[in-house]
């Protein structure tokens, strides 16, 4: 099992890299055109030079333009984590959900009362007649 690691760590890379380089914008793309950049990697990677070359060189890898990382806008807007017991749109769910539920039972109870008094009144005229 153990021998089949580096290759499955090299297949990963191999396929990392071809996604990466299929995925980024034509204008990030460093040095080689982008076609060339995908043949490099196919031809080469399974003794990782295509893979690591467009990893290291092929990819501009910079910041969003005009805007922050996900992390610094992460943490300048945090949002605050309220237990369900304490928030009041869960607890105002809970009680319009019990409310139609106990219609919905209220129906079914005069529903079968219905069909027992209807039983009753059957069973009633069969042993009239009989």
């Amino acid at each position: 099992m153990l021998r089949y690691l580096p290759f499955l760590l090299v297949l990963a890379l191999w396929i990392y890299a071809f996604i990466d380089c299929l995925n980024t914008p034509e204008e990030e793309v460093r040095g080689l055109p982008k076609v060339v950049w995908v043949i490099i990697i196919l031809l080469f990677g399974e003794v990782l030079v295509g893979p690591i070359a467009w990893l290291v060189a092929g990819r501009n890898r910079r910041g969003p333009a005009g805007g922050s990382t996900p992390s610094e806008w992460h943490r300048n807007h945090r949002t605050q984590y309220v237990a369900p017991d304490d928030n009041p749109e869960f607890l105002n769910s809970l009680k319009a959900e019990n409310r139609k539920d106990e219609a919905l039972l209220k129906d079914w109870e005069a529903d079968l009362r219905r069909r027992e008094e209807e039983l009753r009144r059957r069973e009633r005229g069969e042993e009239s007649e009989g």
